[in-house]
């Protein structure tokens, strides 16, 4: 088989530079067997700017549908495709990487918690309408079962969460925000995406049914959405009881 090659036209620096690269429909063959793996995704982005183009462009889409094919249909349902484009890259960020937290942006008591790599995530739809109040039920909103670091608050446990919109320009999240005049945070921005984010607490619009979902203190819970529809947050979770730790260890 004949390989095509494109020759950069980037950068002097690009590793790919001398002898060219690789087209597109061979890139795809290549990381589809590879199951799409991210850590070689990310890797080789980090070193050519040619190939993280066409990761953004190409290969991240592909590794979402790849990862959560019945989502990210969903989320291109409806008129949503626009606000996705363009961020592929980081939709596959937030299915497989829990950005931590660090101790300036805390609401409550808790130690710095860096980012790290999950690789088993379950999305649901139906836990996402917990972290909804009652007037944006029917709004679309994927979120993650908590990801637990022990110790790392002043009450315990913390557990922290992500997630995604769908269509969230048309949203009543949005609109709700922008209707009661809720100002973007000064300083925090989404870790995804890079843009502003609101704040759910000072929004006031943290429903009880979020605590219950994530098993935390009804006053210690906190998320935040950006520009672009990505949630992320923390609580402190509640400790288990002496029957759930026996059932655990059993």
């Amino acid at each position: 088989m004949t390989v095509k090659r494109i020759h950069c036209i980037h950068s002097g620096s690009c590793i790919c530079s001398a002898n060219g690269h690789l087209s597109e429909a061979v890139l795809l063959l290549v990381f589809k067997s590879l199951n799409w793996n991210p850590r070689v995704l990310c890797s080789i982005a980090c070193v050519c700017k040619w190939f993280n183009d066409i990761a953004k462009r190409v290969l991240w889409k592909e590794f979402c549908k790849s990862r959560a094919p019945k989502m990210v249909s969903d989320l291109l349902d409806g008129g949503s495709h626009g606000t996705i484009d363009g961020n592929w890259n980081a939709l596959g960020k937030l299915m497989i990487y829990c950005s931590g937290c660090s101790d300036s942006s805390n609401v409550f008591q808790l130690k710095p918690i860096s980012g790290h790599f999950v690789y088993r995530t379950r999305f649901s739809r139906t836990s996402g309408k917990s972290f909804l109040v009652p007037q944006c039920r029917s709004d679309t909103l994927y979120v993650t079962d908590p990801c637990e670091h022990l110790d790392q608050g002043e009450d315990g446990d913390v557990g922290l969460f992500r997630g995604v919109f769908k269509a969230f320009g048309k949203s009543k999240v949005r609109k709700m925000l922008i209707e009661n005049h809720v100002e973007l945070h000064p300083r925090e921005i989404c870790p995804y995406c890079r843009a502003k984010v609101w704040s759910m607490l000072q929004a006031k619009m943290i429903p009880k049914s979020a605590h219950r979902r994530l098993g935390s203190y009804e006053d210690q819970v906190e998320y935040f959405v950006c520009l672009n529809g990505h949630l992320l947050g923390v609580c402190t979770l509640l400790p288990l009881s002496d029957s759930e730790t026996a059932s655990e260890e059993d």
